[in-house]
């Protein structure tokens, strides 16, 4: 059907969504994780139907007991517009946290809201993002495709770690392979030199998620 968003949303318009619950309020679920105003008008927010009527912070707290051991994290010094996309990704495989490093603003239209249910911390500069991942004993795991990186497809990826990524153009800066415990880089078999930054970060999460997520028996094993 298509949906408009509820005021409350704050969401763009989307072409799915759910109506007011049906039955009216005397048919409303006890559950304190449904929110009374979507129940009421609907819930046309991009969620899955798991999440639908759910009030956001009970959807957060729901996503908790379950994120994977990965974080992400971007440099963010030239307001990269692809930022956003990669926070939707992080949302979409459950990462753990989304760090930025550098400028605090970033352009969340890519994220399309995600971020309300991502846990996302700022670092001022990649001394003080490697400073975190040292302190936090997490693995700091860079994609580029520059000299000395190793090919993903052939790489182990920490169950524990964090997936550090450049920036659209210039990749990522010295200071941050430098604070790289590895850098891995995608395959590519065509004529252009590198993947755009939030397609690489999406094929990244996911190599993860085939090591350490995907049950043994969608392996073939």
């Amino acid at each position: 059907m298509n949906a408009e968003p509820s005021e409350s949303s704050g969401e763009p318009p989307l072409t799915h969504g759910v109506g007011p619950w049906p039955g009216g309020e005397a048919e409303w679920p006890e559950d304190p994780h449904f929110d009374p105003e979507l129940l009421e008008h609907g819930d046309t927010r991009n969620v899955i139907d798991r999440y639908r009527y759910w009030r956001m912070d009970a959807i957060v707290a729901d996503l908790d007991e379950h994120r994977h051991p990965f974080h992400v994290a971007i440099e963010n010094w030239q307001h990269d517009m692809n930022i956003g996309s990669i926070v939707r990704s992080a949302n979409a495989f459950a990462a753990d946290t989304v760090h930025i490093i550098g400028r605090r603003r970033w352009n969340k239209r890519g994220a399309m809201v995600t971020d309300r249910y991502q846990h996302v911390v700022y670092h001022p500069d990649v001394a003080a993002f490697a400073e975190w991942a040292h302190e936090a004993s997490v693995p700091v795991i860079a994609v580029d495709n520059v000299e000395g990186s190793v090919p993903i497809e052939a790489f182990a990826w920490p169950e524990r770690c964090v997936l550090l990524f450049g920036q659209e153009g210039p990749g990522l800066s010295a200071e941050a392979t430098d604070a790289a415990d590895a850098i891995v880089e995608i395959t590519q078999y065509g004529s252009t030199r590198s993947l755009n930054a939030s397609a690489a970060a999406a094929i990244a999460m996911h190599s993860w998620v085939l090591t350490h997520a995907v049950p043994e028996a969608w392996r073939g094993r």
